[in-house]
């Protein structure tokens, strides 16, 4: 691993609550069945790409996240058209789909997802990777997103460069958002929350250190009552900001949704 390579204390063992029970076994079954069948459907799908509309996408992966058991809350401000830096914190897999409903984009992906299991195919048709243990090239990478941003297109990126439990998050690291400022387009920071129905924060959906895909996944299918957050910020302008570090710092989401937002709320 690169010395620049970001990473958190975060870990399994020590940050994970427990779920689930025996009784619970032939519903998660059920559930991941359901997750695996709609992953299946957008790796049969992926080639078609831009021949898909942006609603069917977001459809696909909102069935993606309600398949796992997990309901979706989204509050806050709707995402402009055009071309546009979508940025989030990152906490887990679900991450990925959750972005996609608020607008639909060119994931920046560490290289290691081509490799995951089922969802590998999808991500390797959808998504732009970066080999983070280069840094020699991290500028091309930058280019590349600033040239699908002034094509009109969107790319979502999570700029901690890596997971975080949840009750932590990491710095927004600001390389990324030079694409932003070349390319003369606005930044929209999303914040991402996972809870239980009654408002406890839940650490069960983390993709954290060294747990393993299918683990993750079987905690959230086990879960009972898991709500994702998705608190969409305002737009940053393009010229409002002089440089990346202000931009990144301008970008970072607050802990919580800012108080006094005007705001639409969706439960599905």
């Amino acid at each position: 691993m690169s010395v620049w390579l970001p990473s958190a204390p975060c870990t399994p063992g020590a940050c994970i609550e427990p779920t689930g029970s025996a009784t619970a076994v032939p519903r998660a079954v059920l559930r991941m069945a359901a997750v695996v069948v709609l992953v299946l459907a957008g790796i049969v799908l992926s080639p078609l790409g831009g021949l898909i509309p942006a609603e069917l996408v977001r459809r696909w992966s909102r069935w993606v996240v309600r398949a796992a058991g997990v309901r979706i809350r989204i509050t806050g401000a709707a995402a402009p058209t055009g071309g546009l830096l979508l940025v989030a914190n990152h906490i887990s897999w679900l991450d990925i789909p959750l972005l996609a409903t608020v607008r639909p984009a060119r994931m920046l992906a560490k290289a290691e997802i081509r490799h995951w299991p089922v969802a590998g195919p999808v991500a390797a048709r959808a998504a732009l990777f970066i080999d983070r243990d280069r840094l020699r090239a991290l500028p091309d990478t930058v280019a590349r997103i600033a040239d699908l941003l002034r094509d009109g297109g969107a790319v979502a990126v999570f700029p901690e460069g890596s997971t975080w439990c949840g009750r932590a998050q990491g710095d927004f690291r600001r390389a990324v958002f030079q694409s932003a400022l070349d390319a003369g387009v606005p930044v929209q920071s999303v914040r991402l929350q996972y809870r239980i129905a009654g408002g406890t924060a839940s650490t069960a959906p983390a993709f954290i250190g060294d747990d393993s895909l299918l683990a993750s996944v079987w905690r959230v299918v086990t879960a009972r009552g898991l709500v994702a957050e998705v608190d969409v910020q305002q737009p940053i302008a393009p010229g409002s900001h002089d440089d990346r570090r202000s931009l990144a710092r301008a970008a970072q989401p607050a802990t919580t949704a800012q108080p006094g937002w005007i705001h639409t709320a969706l439960v599905a």
